[in-house]
């Protein structure tokens, strides 16, 4: 794999993971009933945010660790 195609996936795999983990945060959110486009900054919209912002990490961190187990792979 050349270096152009190793940090195309790279960057790919790293947003695709922010993205899903941040709408898994998102959905986990709107099941508690925290719902992030609330009018104002109550403390539900902080948490609802706070859980977006943990899921894209937990997310990014899923992807980068598919990653290195690929690398171990080949």
């Amino acid at each position: 794999m050349s270096a152009a195609q190793r940090l195309l996936l790279e960057g790919l795999s790293d947003a695709a993971g922010f993205v899903v983990g941040a709408l898994a945060g998102y959905g986990a959110g709107l099941l508690l009933g925290l719902d992030i486009f609330h009018e104002g900054y109550g403390m539900a919209s902080i948490a609802g945010i706070a859980l977006v912002g943990l899921g894209g990490g937990l997310g990014l961190h899923a992807a980068r660790r598919w990653r290195a187990s690929r690398a171990v792979k080949e």
